[in-house]
């Protein structure tokens, strides 16, 4: 029987942690400046893995020139909508 390897996975509050700060930021933020904004060090394979976990699931966008948040939470959008014009 072949030994597995267990692949650490990324805490929920580590999770927290990076959508926190790519809210924040309200820009394109680096790989580099993304560490740097989070309260905790954090190794870079597990920031990847939260990456990739927020990518799939459709709150971030990651270009060349790094990482930007584009969720909108339904209290904003509800917001929005109440602004709007009705025809």
């Amino acid at each position: 029987m072949a030994k597995e390897t267990l692949k650490h996975s990324p805490t929920l509050n580590t999770i927290l942690m990076v959508e926190e700060a790519l809210k924040d930021a309200n820009k394109i933020v680096s790989i580099a400046e993304l560490k740097r904004k989070i309260p905790r060090k954090v190794m870079h394979q597990t920031i990847l893995q939260v990456l990739d976990y927020l990518q799939l699931s459709g709150k971030i966008i990651v270009g060349t020139e790094g990482v930007l948040w584009v969720f909108t939470e339904r209290k904003d959008l509800d917001a929005l909508i109440k602004k709007g014009i009705e025809k």
